[in-house]
């Protein structure tokens, strides 16, 4: 029986969906009579590296969850003690959350110290194996980190393909990104507008996230400019802090003289506010260029909205085209075609619809379920050997 879970990764202060899910998951866990400690940073990024105005939450409670500020990311000394403490505790379960080949070492180092108890099993929780924005070193650190695991969940077949390439045998189960369901209830979409101070006479798509690079707003920008002519009953609302050149995407839109068309919110989004983005649109747009999974896809099913995304990485697997939305080729001809297509066949109320069936297949106790399942297989593997 499971009785102690120890989370290492991003939780509150810290903001982000990461920080997020691990919480969420800390709550599902605990409901089922299991204690959970999360072990977050002290330094996650040093501000040098962090893109962003702030790596923490502002006006948000502590969760009811033991969240221990400990790891500092950029301290070997500090990893070494954190992995002692943990050790002590022996767990029985350390789940680790892996995104970003900076934190290999540190988070690498830690848990091969805690698996010196010869007790816990260590689970990396992998949103990314391989970074979207790549850098030299990057598939070196992942595999020094990935070599100290016992077994693996992942929330798409692409990050488990990516995996199975550098380490062939080893345990991996997979789950998809469960819903962001803490977001509250659907708002009315004409309140929705309202509170953001939009006009309650049009209609709007939504890009939501921090924008980098490889999400393809540039993308999208093109895409409205070519769909203009057929359709210009919507604009655009981008909602999101910029992680890079902002100056580029204003220049886009100049460019096309789509100043008038998009809304821009260029600020991390709280959690108190996300719904009203998400009821005032018509349609969450991804034209992602790289993708694993995105948890913008599961806020997107928490408020049944229609999607239209990219053909890249997991998307697909979540957005069934034709069926919640439109799965494309990430260029802005198929965009442009699949915006043109939504509005022209009238497809938010049938796609919504659908949304509202399809989201009941992304619970947090399936992914509560599918991590005992890999403990269990873990644990029986290691009673059989030495058996």
């Amino acid at each position: 029986m499971i009785k102690h879970i120890v989370i290492i990764g991003p939780a509150y202060p810290y903001r982000g969906g990461i920080a997020a899910t691990n919480e969420r998951l800390a709550q599902e866990f605990q409901r089922s009579g299991v204690k959970v400690t999360i072990y977050t940073f002290t330094l996650q990024y040093p501000s040098l590296l962090f893109p962003g105005k702030t790596q923490f939450v502002e006006n948000q409670k502590k969760p009811p969850i033991n969240i221990v500020r400990r790891i500092n990311s950029i301290n070997p000394i500090n990893w070494l003690l954190v992995g002692k403490e943990i050790k002590k505790q022996k767990p029985d379960i350390v789940l680790v959350r892996y995104w970003i080949p900076f934190l290999a070492p540190s988070l690498g180092r830690i848990i091969r110290v805690v698996k010196r108890n010869r007790f816990s099993k260590i689970i990396a929780l992998v949103d990314n194996y391989k970074p979207h924005e790549k850098r030299i070193g990057d598939r070196f650190l992942s595999r020094y980190f990935m070599a100290a695991v016992d077994g693996c969940v992942v929330m798409s077949h692409s990050v488990k393909a990516d995996i199975e390439k550098d380490f062939p045998r080893i345990p991996i189960e997979y789950c998809p990104h469960p819903l962001f369901d803490h977001f509250g209830k659907i708002i009315p979409k004409d309140e929705a507008k309202k509170a953001l101070k939009l006009d309650v006479n049009k209609n709007y798509i939504l890009f939501f996230g921090l924008i980098r690079d490889y999400k393809g707003l540039d993308l999208l920008i093109e895409a409205v400019h070519l769909a203009e002519n057929t359709v210009s009953n919507f604009d655009v609302i981008v909602a999101g802090e910029f992680y890079g050149d902002e100056e580029k995407y204003k220049n886009l839109i100049e460019k096309y003289k789509l100043s008038n068309r998009f809304h821009v919110f260029g600020q991390f989004i709280p959690d108190d506010l996300v719904p009203y983005f998400f009821c005032a649109a018509d349609v969450i747009v991804q034209p992602y260029k790289d993708a694993t999974q995105s948890g913008v896809t599961q806020v997107a099913y928490h408020f049944n909205k229609p999607m239209i995304v990219t053909n890249v990485g997991g998307l697909p697997e979540m957005v069934h085209h034709g069926k919640v939305g439109y799965v494309v080729s990430p260029n802005p001809p198929s965009i442009a075609q699949a915006l043109v297509k939504f509005y022209t066949e009238n497809k938010e109320k049938d796609f919504s619809a659908m949304a509202a069936i399809e989201k009941n297949k992304y619970s947090w106790k399936r992914m509560e379920e599918t991590i005992y399942i890999l403990y269990s297989k873990l644990f029986y593997k290691k009673k059989t050997f030495h058996g």
